[in-house]
């Protein structure tokens, strides 16, 4: 007897402790409201860019995302966005999106296949939401310290 219940108790104790993905979290639906629409990225800043690369979701430099237009559409959570940079390869592609309610920024880049076929995606923290811009922030390791990229974005 006593046997079945340590084991129900650690079975409890293992189960609670599980950690959730990006993606197991619920919506934060008002936060995805204030993202629709049209945005501009205005700049990708992060200490020491002038002695780093960054290849931004592994398409392109970070900078080459400075002028990209990017398009949310919070209903459906889908979108696409576009490289514009005279600097850089054009390149456009379709996304789908959304805000979970620890404040990720969970984003998927489809590239002709469907989402649920893209198993790979980036999670990105939202911050300093306003009517008019907000920011998403990745955190990348630059020789073993945890870096802040920080892309600004602005409404169009």
């Amino acid at each position: 007897m006593k046997k079945i219940i340590l084991i129900s108790v650690l079975s409890v104790l293992i189960l609670s402790c599980k950690s959730k993905s990006a993606t197991e979290t619920k919506l934060d639906s008002k936060t995805q409201v204030a993202m629709k629409g049209n945005w501009t990225i205005t700049s990708v800043t992060y200490p020491n860019s002038s002695m780093i690369k960054v290849n931004s979701f592994e398409l392109a430099d970070s900078q080459c995302f400075v002028g990209s237009k990017w398009k949310f559409v919070s209903n459906n959570n889908k979108g696409n966005f576009s490289l514009n940079s005279p600097k850089c390869t054009s390149y456009s592609t379709p996304i789908t999106w959304f805000v979970n309610k620890d404040g990720q920024f969970i984003l998927k880049i489809l590239d002709e296949s469907k989402a649920r076929k893209v198993k790979d995606g980036y999670v990105l923290k939202v911050a300093n939401i306003t009517d008019n811009s907000f920011q998403l922030i990745d955190q990348i390791d630059v020789v073993g310290t945890a870096t802040a990229v920080v892309y600004q974005f602005n409404r169009n």
